[in-house]
């Protein structure tokens, strides 16, 4: 069976960025904070979305490559947040093929409410996806959603003790894992129950072999 993640948010892009820009970065991320880099450096923010995180990383200095695979939520955030700081890439995990085409290394790489929308058996590749991105001591860092999924929108359940094992199979340490709280972006309509998880992974040795 086909999993279609994508068209539900260009059908409903007016709505989910409205809801995603209803709130502020600091809001949303305080507890991602105290541990982002304290110099600015490339940022990767992985299913951009409306590019609020973009937009707060171009505009505390930061250079980012914003990947969203939704046409419609991506011209919108393109339309939005016009900064000569942030290039927009058409790409999506697992295989992240467009931006490994760039050749780039990051200092951090930033998923918010993705990792549910990666089927559990492309999981691995992933995350060997992500780390081969990052330069030695990058980090990641990432918020999981819980909860029921949408009808038109599939999910996968996500499981922090499983990302940590792949982060450590990948030559990545767990630094923070935060409590869950509740989402303050869900809304009517969409799934309530979602609530994040914070990770902080820094990268402690370089992978062998070539990407996949």
């Amino acid at each position: 069976m086909a999993w279609d993640t994508i068209s539900p948010y260009n059908r409903g892009f007016r709505e989910f960025t409205a809801a995603y820009e209803a709130f502020g970065f600091e809001e949303i991320h305080a507890d991602a904070l105290p541990f982002l880099p304290s110099t600015p450096g490339l940022v990767l923010d992985v299913g951009a979305g409306s590019g609020r995180d973009a937009a707060w990383f171009a505009n505390h200095g930061w250079e980012v490559i914003a990947a969203e695979p939704a046409k419609a939520l991506r011209e919108e955030a393109r339309r939005l947040h016009a900064d000569a700081r942030i290039r927009w890439v058409d790409d999506r995990l697992p295989g992240l093929i467009s931006i490994h085409q760039l050749g780039l290394g990051f200092d951090l790489i930033w998923l918010s409410g993705v990792w549910q929308h990666v089927r559990p058996e492309e999981r691995a590749r992933a995350m060997r996806k992500l780390v081969t991105l990052l330069k030695p001591g990058g980090r990641i860092m990432m918020t999981l959603r819980h909860g029921p999924a949408p009808d038109d929108r599939p999910m996968w359940p996500v499981n922090a003790m499983e990302l940590e094992r792949l982060g450590l199979d990948h030559g990545l340490a767990l630094r923070v894992a935060t409590e869950r709280r509740e989402d303050q972006q869900a809304c009517a309509g969409w799934s309530l129950n979602v609530t994040p998880f914070l990770f902080v992974t820094s990268r402690r040795r370089a992978l062998s072999g070539a990407p996949r």
